[in-house]
C-alpha cells in the first residue's frame, strides 16, 4: 500500500506541470473534441512507459551510450518547433471557444497526441528513468508502478473532462493567446534546459 501511494504521489507530481501534452488535452477538453480518445492515448502511453521503467528499462536506457544525447537533442528540436507554433498561434490570435465550432478529425487528434507524448524526451526521463529508478527502492515495485499508472489515468481524465469548467474563460480570445504564449515559453525553456544538459 505504501509503495502504491508513493508511486501515485510521484507520478502525479511529475505529470502536473503544464507542457505541450497537457495543453493539448486541455484544448481538446475545452472544445469537447475526441476527449475520451485523447485522454486514453495519454494515459495508456504513460502506463506503457511506467511499466517499462519499473521493469528495468530505465537502467538499460542509461547503459546505452549516446541514447540519452539523441533523445535530448531530438526532443529539444521537437520542443522548439512546437513552441514556435504556439507563439505563432498567439501572434495570429482570433481563437475563441464557440459551441458551434466543427470538430477536427479523430485521426489528427490521436496522431497529434501520440507525437506530443512519444516525441517528448521529458516523458522518458520522468516515466522510464526517474520512476523506474525510484521504484527500485521499493520491495513492491509492482505496487509502485500501479500507483503511478493510476495517477496518470486520474490526471488525464480530470484534465480532459474538467476542462469544460474553464470554458467561460476560454470564450475570450485573449485567454487562448495567454495559453499559447505560456505553452510556447514552457516548451522553449525545456528545450533550452535540454540543450544545456
Amino acid at each position: 500500500m505504501q509503495a502504491g501511494l508513493a508511486g501515485f504521489a510521484l507520478g502525479f507530481s511529475l505529470i502536473l506541470a503544464i507542457g505541450a501534452q497537457n495543453a493539448f488535452v486541455l484544448r481538446q477538453g475545452l472544445r469537447r473534441e475526441h476527449v475520451l480518445a485523447v485522454v486514453l492515448v495519454c494515459a495508456i502511453s504513460d502506463a506503457m512507459l511506467v511499466a517499462a521503467g519499473v521493469s528495468g528499462f530505465g537502467a538499460l536506457a542509461e547503459a546505452v551510450p549516446g541514447l540519452e544525447r539523441v533523445m535530448r537533442y531530438g526532443g529539444a528540436a521537437f520542443l522548439l518547433v512546437y513552441g514556435a507554433r504556439s507563439f505563432r498561434a498567439a501572434w495570429r490570435g482570433g481563437a475563441a471557444l464557440e459551441a458551434g465550432t466543427g470538430a477536427g478529425s479523430l485521426r489528427r487528434a490521436v496522431l497529434t497526441c501520440l507525437a506530443l507524448t512519444w516525441l517528448n524526451p521529458h516523458v522518458y526521463l520522468d516515466t522510464v528513468v526517474l520512476l523506474g529508478s525510484v521504484s527500485a527502492q521499493y520491495e513492491n515495485r509492482l505496487g509502485f508502478g500501479i500507483g503511478a499508472v493510476c495517477a496518470s489515468f486520474v490526471f488525464f481524465f480530470a484534465l480532459g473532462y474538467g476542462a469544460r469548467l474553464l470554458a467561460p474563460v476560454f470564450r475570450r480570445p485573449v485567454s487562448w493567446r495567454v495559453l499559447d504564449v505560456g505553452v510556447g515559453a514552457v516548451m522553449w525553456a525545456i528545450a533550452a534546459s535540454l540543450l544545456k544538459g
